[in-house]
C-alpha cells in the first residue's frame, strides 16, 4: 500500500512559514528506521495495533459504577450511552472516550500543560516554554475550584471513568502510539486523568479561535514599512453595503435573572492578578511558535471560522425549524470531534440528560448538538478578545503610570525525556505574560516599535525610559465558566435556558444559534467581550499607562440577541454581528462576509421556489461558488496573455460557473490565477512583502483594486511590471506556467481537487520524518473541492501552495420536526486507533458533503445498534 502524493504549485519567492523549521517537523525524534522495519518483519506490529481496539460487545466489570450502563454503537462506532444516574453517565463517557481516543487525550493534556518535552524530548522545549507562558493548566486549576457542585461532580465522575479504563490498559494496551513512543522513551508512564486535564483543553480550543491576534501583529509589523494609507487599503472596513450582518435588529427579550459576570472575572484588577499569577516565559528568541502551537492543536491556516444558520418553520416543508452547522477548524487526524449520545433511562432529578451531538475527547458532555427539545450550533464570533501591550522594562521592574513596579516572576522546571531538566524564568506585567522573548514577530515589535518611516503607529507622548517588551492580554487567560456552560446547554429546554447557558460561555467567544420543537429560532452573542479604554486594540498599545486598560466586559444583557426574526432565518458565518451603530466596539477584523452573503442568497432563492428541506441545507453546505472567481473572469476577459496556452486557459473562465468543484479544470486555473495575482501584487519582488494571509480580506482588497487601474499597487518593479495591463498579462502567463508544471499542458487533465487535496496527518507521529511510521498513522491525500471564503470552506494559504489546511470539521443538520431525521458527519471517524474500522470511515462521505442518519429516539438507536456493551459494577 502506498500513499499518493499531492500536486503542488510553489510560489517563486513568496515567504512561507515552515512549522517544520520551528519545531523540527517531528514530535518523535530520531529513531532508526531499521528498528521499525524489524518490528514489521517480526509480525508484532499487527498485534500491537489491534490489542488496543475497544471492546464493543459483552460485559466489563468496573469499580466506581453505581449500576449497569449500556453502550450501543452503530456501524460507524458512534456510541449512545444509557445510564440511571448522571454520575454513571459521565463515568461511562470518560471510559468510552478513553477506549476510543486516549492517546489523543494524553497528548492534548501534555500540550495544554506545556509538558511535551516529557513525551518527546528536547525538540519540544521551545514549544513548552511558549505554552507555559500562557499558563492554561494553572488557569484551569482555578476554574476547577470555582465549578458548582453538580458540574464538579460530573467532571470528577468523568475522570473516574477514564481512570477505570487506565486501570486495565497501560502502554500499547491503551493505544498503539505508546508502543512507538517506547522505542524512544521507554520510561514514560501514563498518569491518572484529572478534572484540570479536561478543563485545560477548552483553553486550547480558545487558542485555535483566538480571533484577530494575527492581524494585530501583522499590522504592527507592516507599519514599520507601509504608510497609513497602504495599511488602510490592506485592512479595509467591513463592506456593510455589500455583505450581511448577523443581527440587523436586536430583539427585545427579557433580561436574565442570572449574574452573567462570574466572580472569577467581575473586577479587572482581580482578573489581572489571576492571569499574571500563572504567567510563564523564557527569554530565548525562537521561530514562529504561534503557528507551531496551532499545528499541535489542529493545523492552522486561513479559513478558521464556521457556518451556521437556522430557518423557521415558516420557510420549511415540515413547518418546524431546520438548523445547520459546520465549524471550520484545522484538519487533524483523528478529527477534533467525537460523536456521542448521552441518555438517562428515566429523565429526572437524579439523571436529567437526554442529549446527542459532538464533543471533545477529554471533556464530558456534548458541545454542539441537540436534546429532546432544543438544538444549537456555534461559529467563531471573531470579536477582538486579545490585545498586545508594549511594556517598558528596567531590570526586574516595569513602568506603570509613572512608577516602577516589580515584575511578577518565578521559576519553573520542565522535565525532558532523555535529557536534563530545564529551569525557566517566568515574567509578567499587570497586563499579562511577556511574549516578546518567545517569537520572532513579537521580538521585532519589541525591538523598535516606533521607528517606521511612515509613522503608521504613533508613538505616545511621555514614554518612559527602558527596553521595550510585548505582553499579551487575552480573555482566556482569566478564569471563566465555559466548562460549566456545557451542562447548562445540554439541559436547556427553551430560549431562556439557552441564553442562561450562553451567559456562562465566555471563551472562546462564539455565535450561538438556536431552534426548538415549538418552532422558535434565535441567536445570542455570548462570550466575555472587553470594554477598552483609550485604544481600540487594532495595534499594540502602551502598557505603561492605565488609560489603555480594559474597563470591564460588556454586560450580557447588552449583547446582541435575536428571537424569531421577521426574515424567518438567521445566518452566521463569522461576518459582522452588528453595524457601526452598536454602542460597544467589538472589532474591526470581522470575516468579510462572502460566505454569509452566499448562504443568505441561497436560502432566499431556494425558499422563493419551494419550502426548504434538509436536502436544501445540505446543498448549501456543499456549495462551491468562488466569489472572486467571477470577478477574475470579468477582469481577465480582454487580457491577451501572449501565448496560445495561456489564452486558452483564460478562455476556460468565460464559460465557467464559478464553482470550485474537485473535477473542474477551470477552477484549477482560476485559483492558481488568484494566488499568482495576490503574490505578484503584494509579495514577489517587494522589498517589504505585505500580509496576504486572510483570503476573505484580500478578496475585498483586490476587488477594489480592479476598479482602480491607477493604483500604485499595479506597478511592481521587482518583477518588471508597470501598470495594471502588464500585471494582468504577467499573472495570466505565470499562472498558466505554474499549472502546467503541476498538472501538464493538457487542460482536460487539469483539476482543482488533486491540486487542493487534503492530507490527513496524525498530529504526533504523522510528522515523524520516518516514512514507515508516517505510513502507519497518516491517510490521504484526498481530492476535495471548495476553497477559502467558499461556503464549502476548505481553506488554503495564499502564497504557500494549495493544500487544504482548514476544513468543515463536521457537518450537521437538525430537523426539529423529527429529530431522527437529522443528519451528521465528521472529518475522519470516531476512533483514534490507526487501522480501526472507524479510524477514517467517514472521510469519503465528508469529501462529498454527504451526511449520515443521526438516530436519537430509543427505537432509532436500538435499530441502528451493531454492538452493545454493558458496563457493570465490579463484584
Amino acid at each position: 500500500m502506498s500513499t499518493p502524493t499531492t500536486d503542488s504549485v510553489p510560489v517563486s519567492d513568496a515567504p512561507r512559514r515552515s512549522v517544520g523549521r520551528i519545531i523540527g517537523a517531528t514530535v518523535f525524534g530520531i529513531v532508526a528506521a531499521v528498528v521499525v522495519i524489524a518490528l514489521i518483519a517480526a509480525g508484532t506490529i499487527v498485534w500491537n495495533i489491534q490489542r488496543s481496539f475497544p471492546q464493543r460487545d459483552g460485559v466489563i466489570e468496573l469499580s466506581g459504577l453505581g449500576s449497569d450502563v449500556t453502550v450501543q454503537r452503530d456501524v460507524r462506532g458512534v456510541p449512545t450511552i444509557t445510564a440511571s444516574t448522571a454520575d454513571d453517565l459521565f463515568f461511562a463517557q470518560g471510559y468510552v472516550h478513553a477506549q476510543d481516543r486516549f492517546w489523543e487525550m494524553d497528548f492534548r493534556r501534555h500540550v495544554t500543560a506545556g509538558r511535551l518535552s516529557e513525551l518527546f524530548g528536547a525538540s519540544q522545549l521551545e514549544t513548552d516554554r511558549f505554552l507555559r507562558t500562557l499558563g492554561w493548566h494553572e488557569i484551569a486549576a482555578i476554574e476547577a475550584e470555582q465549578l458548582d457542585a453538580d458540574a464538579l461532580r460530573y467532571y470528577e465522575s468523568y475522570a473516574a471513568g477514564v481512570n477505570a479504563y487506565l486501570d486495565d490498559h497501560d502502554g500499547a494496551d491503551a493505544s498503539f502510539e505508546y508502543a512507538v513512543l517506547g522505542l524512544q522513551n521507554p520510561e514514560y508512564e501514563i498518569e491518572p486523568w484529572t478534572v484540570v486535564d479536561s478543563l485545560a483543553w477548552l483553553k486550547a480550543m480558545a487558542w485555535d479561535l483566538r480571533s484577530n491576534l494575527g492581524d494585530e501583529t501583522d499590522r504592527a509589523l507592516a507599519a514599520q514599512s507601509l504608510s497609513p494609507e497602504q495599511i488602510a487599503q490592506l485592512y479595509p472596513d467591513y463592506p456593510f453595503d455589500e455583505n450581511p450582518v448577523i443581527v440587523p435588529v436586536i430583539s427585545d427579550v427579557p433580561e436574565l435573572e442570572v449574574d452573567a459576570t462570574p466572580a472569577a472575572y467581575r473586577g479587572t484588577e482581580d482578573a489581572v492578578e489571576a492571569v499574571t499569577a500563572s504567567a510563564r516565559i523564557e527569554w530565548t528568541e525562537v521561530g514562529d511558535l504561534i503557528e507551531a502551537v496551532g499545528t499541535l492543536l489542529g493545523r492552522p491556516g486561513e479559513g478558521i471560522g464556521s457556518n451556521s444558520w437556522v430557518v423557521s418553520g415558516e420557510l420549511t416543508e415540515t413547518g418546524l425549524p431546520l438548523l445547520a452547522n459546520d465549524p471550520h477548524l484545522g484538519a487533524s487526524l483523528p478529527s477534533v470531534w467525537h460523536q456521542i449520545g448521552l441518555r438517562c433511562r428515566a429523565v429526572g432529578t437524579a439523571c436529567p440528560f437526554d442529549v446527542s451531538g459532538f464533543g471533545f475527547s477529554g471533556v464530558p458532555g456534548v458541545i454542539i448538538g441537540h436534546n429532546d427539545r432544543v438544538a444549537w450550533g456555534f461559529t467563531n464570533l471573531t470579536t477582538d478578545v486579545t490585545d498586545l501591550y508594549l511594556e517598558k522594562l528596567e531590570g526586574d521592574q516595569y513602568w506603570r503610570d509613572g512608577e516602577l513596579v516589580p515584575l511578577q516572576t518565578r521559576t519553573e522546571t520542565i522535565r525532558v525525556a532523555g535529557g536534563d531538566d530545564v529551569q525557566l524564568e517566568i515574567r509578567a506585567t499587570g497586563n499579562g505574560p511577556i511574549v516578546s522573548g518567545l517569537t520572532a514577530d513579537y521580538g521585532r515589535i519589541a525591538s523598535d516599535p516606533y521607528t517606521g518611516e511612515t509613522d503608521a503607529v504613533t508613538q505616545p507622548s511621555g514614554a518612559p525610559d527602558g527596553e521595550y517588551a510585548v505582553s499579551l492580554r487575552w480573555t482566556a487567560l482569566e478564569p471563566g465558566t465555559t466548562a460549566q456552560s456545557i451542562f447548562t446547554m445540554n439541559l436547556a429546554q427553551d430560549f431562556e435556558d439557552f441564553r442562561t447557558a450562553a451567559s456562562q460561555f465566555d471563551v472562546p467567544a462564539q455565535n450561538l444559534v438556536y431552534a426548538d420543537v415549538d418552532g422558535n429560532i434565535g441567536y445570542q452573542t455570548p462570550g466575555r467581550l472587553p470594554i477598552r479604554g483609550a485604544g481600540d486594540g487594532s495595534m499594540p498599545q502602551p502598557g505603561w499607562s492605565s488609560a489603555y486598560d480594559w474597563r470591564g466586559y460588556i454586560p450580557f444583557d447588552d449583547l446582541p440577541v435575536v428571537y424569531n426574526p421577521d426574515s424567518g432565518y438567521i445566518v452566521t458565518a463569522n461576518n459582522a454581528i452588528v453595524d457601526d451603530d452598536y454602542e460597544y466596539f467589538l472589532t474591526d477584523d470581522w470575516d468579510y462576509g462572502w460566505r454569509a452573503a452566499r448562504i443568505v442568497d441561497l436560502i432566499e432563492r431556494k425558499a422563493a421556489l419551494a419550502p426548504l428541506t434538509a436536502t436544501d441545507m445540505r446543498d448549501i453546505q456543499a456549495d462551491n461558488q468562488f466569489y472572486l472567481g467571477k470577478r477574475l473572469a470579468a477582469a481577465f476577459a480582454d487580457v491577451d496573455a501572449g501565448s496560445d496556452g495561456a489564452d486558452a486557459a483564460l478562455a476556460l473562465l468565460q464559460t465557467w460557473d464559478a464553482q470550485n468543484d474537485a473535477d473542474s479544470e477551470a477552477a484549477a486555473y482560476a485559483n492558481v490565477l488568484w494566488d499568482q495575482l495576490a503574490v505578484s501584487l503584494f509579495v514577489n519582488g517587494r522589498a517589504e512583502p505585505a500580509p496576504i494571509d486572510d483570503q476573505a480580506r484580500m478578496f475585498l482588497v483586490v476587488d477594489r483594486l480592479l476598479d482602480d487601474p491607477e493604483s500604485p499597487w499595479w506597478t511592481n518593479t521587482g518583477i518588471g511590471v508597470d501598470g495594471r495591463e502588464q500585471m494582468l498579462s504577467y499573472v495570466a502567463t505565470s499562472a498558466y506556467e505554474r499549472l502546467v508544471a503541476a498538472q501538464g499542458d493538457n487542460q482536460d487533465r487539469w483539476n482543482w481537487g488533486s491540486l487542493h487535496a487534503l492530507p490527513l496527518r496524525s498530529d504526533t507521529f504523522g510528522s515523524s520524518g520516518i516514512a514507515p511510521i508516517e505510513w502507519l498513522f497518516n491517510r490521504g491525500p484526498y481530492p476535495v473541492g471548495g476553497g477559502s471564503s467558499v461556503a464549502n470552506a476548505t481553506g488554503w494559504v495564499l502564497g504557500s501552495g494549495f493544500e487544504t489546511v482548514t476544513v468543515p470539521s463536521m457537518r450537521m443538520i437538525v430537523d426539529l420536526s423529527d429529530l431522527d431525521a437529522s443528519q451528521w458527519n465528521q472529518l475522519t471517524g470516531v476512533s483514534g486507533h490507526t487501522f480501526h474500522p472507524n479510524y477514517v470511515d467517514q472521510v469519503e462521505d465528508w469529501q462529498r458533503a454527504e451526511l449520515s442518519p443521526w438516530p436519537f429516539s430509543r427505537q432509532a438507536v436500538d435499530e441502528a445498534a451493531e454492538f452493545t456493551l454493558t458496563l457493570t459494577p465490579a463484584g
